[in-house]
């Protein structure tokens, strides 16, 4: 009897997937396992609000892809049924100044957008904590990616004027969630003595997942998200063992997408290892596209200019960045020092024969690959 050379492949209407979101970054999984005790702490700080009092502050840390972000929105999906509680999350990759920040609160509580233009932050304040007070809600406010508000030096002010939102507004009752992922940020440290006093959170760690639990987590997306058999033993310890070495699970989720579209773009029923190595060339980069996806013209543009004269000094970097852009050295310096704080750059102090201590600007990827995604 002689074999089908079609056996094993993909008809045009058949799919690897059972369900492709399952895949995608925003995704929120039915279960959310080994990060159990950092839920129940999280819960012990909103409880407060199903009760109508103000929520505990809260500081939550750790590593990218550990689970932050997707606790958060776990936790207020639930906290969405419960009566006189709004919870708003800000991407502070997005809305990186106090005015964005609370324009965003703004669309949350009122279901639209504010004016782009003519309404001052002392009004657009006055307005959402009227409606707090009217409508008798706490809100919530989770700052996702805080760090972005710190690279902007709006982190102060923004955490103010939610902190001390009482004060200007007799009854409204706040609570602010602050999520980083910059391990060398001292959130803290940074932040003014007025916001000090009155913050002090409670602090909720997210450790890296530990290669079990990286094989744990990424096996139940494979089973609401791929068919059956799609992905061998093999392959899945491959992704883990990738996936561990970059300590961010959205690596290996990102992996398995990809290395399931490779399958399918050789019709095959099948993830062969060929097809997670290729993959991985790409899910690699899943942090830069994400940072450089989020940087604004001119910090694009220093990128771009780091890029084409990587390893230089500093001064020789400016120059060219200051004639591609016409803008002026405290701007560059902003920019390089938040471009090193995300790890897209490394900025090095080195001795250099006859004027002393230099910075040298270096990327800290490929530079192609960098180019590739601006």
């Amino acid at each position: 009897m002689t074999e089908d050379p079609d056996e094993g492949m993909l008809s045009w209407d058949e799919s690897v997937f059972r369900d492709e979101h399952v895949f995608e970054i925003d995704y929120v999984p039915e279960t959310f396992d080994h990060r159990e005790t950092q839920l129940e702490n999280l819960k012990y700080a909103l409880r407060p609000a199903v009760r109508g009092s103000r929520p505990l502050n809260t500081m939550v840390r750790g590593p990218p892809g550990t689970g932050k972000t997707t606790a958060v929105l776990k936790l207020f999906g639930e906290l969405s049924g419960q009566p006189g509680v709004r919870t708003v999350r800000v991407n502070c990759q997005l809305d990186s100044t106090r005015y964005a920040v609370f324009s965003r609160v703004f669309e949350h509580v009122f279901d639209y957008e504010p004016p782009s233009s003519g309404i001052s932050f002392k009004k657009l304040f006055g307005q959402i904590t009227d409606r707090l007070v009217d409508d008798d809600e706490v809100l919530v406010v989770a700052l996702d990616d805080v760090n972005y508000l710190f690279y902007e030096n709006e982190a102060s002010d923004t955490l103010y004027s939610l902190l001390r939102a009482h004060e200007g507004s007799a009854g409204a009752r706040i609570g602010v969630i602050v999520v980083s992922s910059d391990l060398g940020l001292d959130i803290m440290e940074e932040l003014d003595g007025r916001v000090q006093s009155v913050f002090r959170p409670e602090e909720v760690y997210f450790p890296v997942y530990d290669a079990d639990e990286i094989v744990d987590i990424l096996g139940e997306r494979i089973d609401r998200g791929f068919h059956d058999g799609v992905i061998g033993t093999r392959e899945l310890d491959r992704v883990a063992e990738l996936t561990a070495e970059s300590g961010d699970l959205r690596v290996g989720i990102d992996l398995l997408r990809r290395a399931g579209l490779n399958a399918e773009m050789r019709a095959s029923k099948t993830i062969s290892t060929e097809d997670v190595e290729a993959a991985y060339d790409k899910s690699k980069y899943v942090h830069l596209s994400r940072c450089l996806r989020e940087l604004s013209e001119s910090e694009r543009a220093l990128v771009e200019t780091i890029a084409e004269h990587d390893g230089q000094q500093a001064g020789t970097v400016y120059e060219a960045f200051h004639e591609a852009t016409d803008l002026g050295y405290t701007r560059y310096s902003e920019i390089v020092n938040k471009l090193d704080q995300l790890g897209v750059i490394e900025a090095d102090y080195a001795d250099v024969e006859g004027r002393g201590r230099s910075r040298s600007l270096t990327l800290s990827y490929d530079a192609e690959a960098v180019l590739d995604r601006l």
